[in-house]
């Protein structure tokens, strides 16, 4: 498998506490995506992969409709998605996704679990250079040819796109061509079921901390996660 699914990091766990997390994250996507276009599963692609997956992930579907009702305006809250991007011990960097309704809460609570291990947050694109904004997907598929001739004809040059010795086709291509690739796929691949399908930043090279470069970066990420307006830390620190 290559790099972007080396440095994926596990699904989160289900306690309770991460759970409830992981139902808040999801509702806030869903209404960001859904206020972006059509609020309507069938009538946004977007939105319907995105609610597939929230089922996969075992979202309640009360969870899912109330955040498409409130991107139709059954509710006042307003979520952006806003990236910070920081510097952590040894060559460490972090590039965190937030959704938030209130950025100067957000960008504060960020800070300080920088400051708590003496850290700093960056300017923006003072990390993000190091990174490629990737879309992964994976999936049980013998059509990996007949996938990547498609999408080559469509002009999309995937980052990957090769079968492992389980038979899973593993693809990543930049961002801007998720929507398209997944059209191409479900167009060959009869009810196609994603293994993995994500989309985030993946570093261009990776670090290893040890001792007690290692022992801050962890507290640093712990601190991170605990912040309720984030919803993705990517890194480049192989663990």
């Amino acid at each position: 498998m290559g790099r972007a699914y080396a440095v994926r990091e596990a699904k989160i766990k289900k306690n309770g506490a991460a759970r409830g997390k992981l139902y808040t994250n999801y509702a806030k996507e869903i209404y960001l995506v859904a206020k972006r276009g059509v609020p309507e599963v069938e009538a946004n692609s977007a939105l319907k992969h995105l609610v597939d997956k929230a089922k996969k992930d075992q979202v309640p579907a009360d969870v899912i409709q109330r955040a498409i009702d409130k991107a139709k305006g059954a509710g006042k809250d307003e979520y952006e998605e806003i990236y910070y991007e920081g510097f952590g011990p040894g060559a460490s960097s972090l590039i965190i996704k937030t959704l938030t309704d209130n950025v100067n809460r957000t960008v504060g609570e960020v800070r300080a679990a920088f400051n708590k291990v003496h850290k700093s947050l960056g300017v923006t694109n003072s990390v993000k250079f190091s990174y490629d904004n990737l879309a992964v997907m994976s999936f049980i598929s013998d059509k990996e040819e007949d996938i990547l001739m498609a999408l080559l004809d469509a002009g999309i040059e995937p980052v990957e796109c090769e079968t492992d010795e389980n038979g899973m086709l593993n693809i990543s291509v930049n961002y801007v061509d998720n929507a398209k690739t997944k059209e191409i796929i479900e167009s060959i691949v009869e009810n196609v079921d994603y293994e993995l399908d994500e989309a985030g930043w993946y570093p261009k090279d990776m670090v290893t901390l040890e001792g007690e470069d290692l022992e801050l970066f962890n507290k640093l990420y712990d601190l991170l996660d605990k912040v309720d307006d984030v919803t993705d830390i990517y890194h480049n620190v192989n663990m």
